[in-house]
């Protein structure tokens, strides 16, 4: 297929189109609604279930508090043998319309009259139609009567989240989902560790325990979204072998490479089928995505002759280095789908350079454009399906950001890669997703990533769904998205549960106080008895606090131990003081006051996502909960 080929202009929705995001695809209008017909809400409406499963029961009772968030009417849920009446909504699952030419896996049908009805073949359908209810709702209470069937473009619409190195918390990843599936995105890309039993030597900070990746696997079914978790190898995998030298690539001078594992070696592959068999064990996901992606990145693979004569010892005289590194990535597919997995890679790794086929079932996730890197077209060519996962829609903290504007005013589609525009649609073009990656790790806190997301998401909503643009320019998409906003309940929390002012925080235990050991920079923050320290709690634009100790202009930090993308991670680091600011070099002096409602608090540095515990001298450390408690402080104005 032709690279660069102008795309046709996407078609704009029709002005009396419902605002939701994304849009209807084929928004027909009732006659009644042009004479004033409307559908509202009653104090007598309710949920007709016409539906016998438990998750559509289940996402229909979420529905009442989310309707009753929006409208403050709280509607009751009775089942589909009761007899529809003016100002009900009745949920239908209807297997019989699950062809791919009617409503498939996710498409609904929403019809609006006297009583507003959502059809689908799937829970997943009815689900994304009562999200569009909701966005609708979000701008009026009144709604226009019409019908529209609505079936999405792409079969996968995705977010990628890289909680490698760093821990991201479980809060902002179920507010993520819920904003997901709020615009009907379906799929969530993970990297993450998982503490190991079988190889404890790879848990250090930046873990996710076996409990928190169930917890993920619940938020995800609770929000239709499918898991894609990784391991990223056999290049960036510093977080595992740091501890297993003897696993690690060695160059032609004989020095050890930390990030890159020894393909030519049958305990490295063991070593990694191993890391994920255990993670296999908690993730409930169909995929399992291995990178695959710069395993020579600042380097080649001349560095490492052993490489060669390794590929050349299995596949003959012409083999090359890229073999070995293709027929590692096909063992591993063979391995995963011995557990009923398929594989996906990143495609930066596959130059064309290889005598040795990839298996074509693998998906590959395409985000780099360069030279000597095959297209999407090569790839579709050789039976692989492709998702575009472009570096134009990254989201890199403290670095590169996407240009949604950009993008929403060149109409892109799922169709336009870094080095290719396909000039029509293909079958095994899956779609597209957002990735957002901590290069620099402590350049934005979780809240500030969470602003920069919320274009883009709906962007790539509206893109990978295949609806017309709802409006011409820019400022009006923007409008409407802040208009619509996020899901009902996106944050039932409060981040700042404190008033700014001056407190003791003391050991709910001991009594012992948060103190400063001096008033000077670098010095630490320790747990006094008898102590009269006062902290300055001052609350930040987002969303954080900064602990100044009182009577100084020294904040508390964490500046010592060991950095992992520029993150201070190290169990065990003590928390220094260092001058207050507020410039962007200074996310570490953020805090999350976490209040449990009975006036205790945990304090959590906002940016390793490590709370406060004590270590045996009395000093304040940050250690991960499930090594040691956190510290349960009380707080005194």
């Amino acid at each position: 297929m032709p690279a660069n080929a102008e795309q046709p202009k996407p078609v704009t929705a029709a002005p009396e189109s419902p605002d939701v995001i994304p849009t209807l695809e084929n928004w027909e209008g009732d006659d009644r609604e042009r004479h004033g017909g409307e559908f509202e809400l009653t104090r007598r409406s309710r949920i007709i279930v016409d539906a016998g499963t438990d998750r559509a029961l289940d996402d229909a009772r979420r529905l009442v508090h989310e309707i009753s968030a929006q409208t403050g009417r709280r509607l009751p849920v009775v089942p589909g043998s009761a007899r529809a009446r003016a100002g009900d909504i009745v949920l239908t699952l209807d297997t019989r319309r699950a062809d791919p030419d009617d409503l498939g896996d996710e498409g609904y049908e929403l019809e609006i009259d006297d009583v507003l009805r959502i059809t689908g073949a799937t829970e997943t359908g009815v689900f994304y139609g009562t999200r569009t209810i909701l966005q609708m709702l979000a701008t009026d209470d009144a709604l226009p009567m019409g019908r529209s069937v609505d079936v999405p473009e792409y079969a996968e619409r995705g977010v990628g989240v890289c909680a490698c190195y760093i821990h991201i918390s479980m809060e902002w990843f179920e507010r993520l989902m819920k904003d997901m599936s709020y615009l009907k995105l379906n799929q969530l890309w993970i990297e993450a560790k998982v503490k190991s039993d079988e190889y404890p030597e790879t848990a250090f900070w930046g873990y996710y325990t076996k409990d928190e990746i169930r917890q993920l696997s619940e938020m995800a079914e609770k929000y239709h979204i499918t898991l894609v978790p990784e391991i990223n190898s056999p290049g960036h995998m510093d977080p595992y072998l740091e501890n297993y030298p003897e696993l690690q690539l060695e160059d032609r001078s004989g020095e050890r490479q930390p990030s890159r594992l020894d393909i030519t070696e049958d305990a490295a592959f063991d070593f990694l089928t191993g890391l994920i068999d255990e993670a296999l064990q908690v993730w409930d996901a169909p995929y399992w995505h291995m990178g695959a992606d710069e395993y020579m990145l600042g380097s080649e693979y001349a560095n490492f002759p052993q490489i060669l004569e390794y590929a050349q010892e299995r596949f003959g005289p012409d083999a090359t280095p890229q073999d070995a590194f293709v027929d590692f990535v096909n063992r591993i597919n063979a391995h995963v789908q011995g557990q009923g997995k398929k594989l996906r890679i990143w495609n930066d790794g596959l130059a064309g350079e290889n005598t040795v086929p990839l298996d074509p079932d693998i998906v590959v996730e395409h985000w780099d454009g360069r030279e000597r890197i095959l297209t999407p077209s090569e790839l579709l060519d050789q039976g692989h399906r492709v998702m575009n996962a472009s570096y134009a829609l990254y989201l890199v903290r403290g670095g590169f950001m996407t240009d949604t504007q950009a993008l929403y005013e060149q109409d892109w589609t799922p169709l336009v890669f870094e080095n290719e525009t396909l000039t029509e649609p293909h079958d095994d073009v899956t779609g597209a997703k957002i990735t957002m990656w901590p290069d620099n790790g402590r350049g934005h806190t979780e809240n500030e990533v969470e602003e920069q997301a919320f274009m883009p998401l709906r962007h790539i909503a509206l893109a990978t769904w295949g609806g017309p643009k709802p409006s011409e320019t820019y400022a009006e998409f923007v409008a409407l998205a802040e208009a619509i906003g996020r899901a009902p309940g996106w944050d039932d929390g409060d981040r700042q549960p404190l008033p700014e002012g001056t407190y003791a925080l003391a050991d709910a235990v001991t009594g012992d106080r948060l103190a400063p050991v001096a008033a000077e920079d670098g010095g630490h923050v320790v747990f006094a008895s008898g102590s009269a320290a006062t902290w300055d709690l001052l609350p930040t634009d987002d969303g954080y606090y900064r602990l100044r100790a009182d009577g100084t202009e020294l904040c508390m930090n964490i500046t010592e131990g060991r950095r992992y993308l520029n993150v201070p991670l190290e169990s065990g680091a003590p928390f220094t003081l260092t001058p207050c600011s507020t410039a962007a070099d200074a996310k570490t002096q953020r805090w999350q006051v976490i209040d449990d409602g009975k006036g205790e608090l945990r304090v959590v540095n906002a940016i390793s996502q490590l709370p406060v515990a004590r270590n045996g001298d009395g000093l304040a450390v940050q250690v991960p909960p499930d090594v040691q408690e956190p510290v349960v402080l009380s707080a005194s104005g």
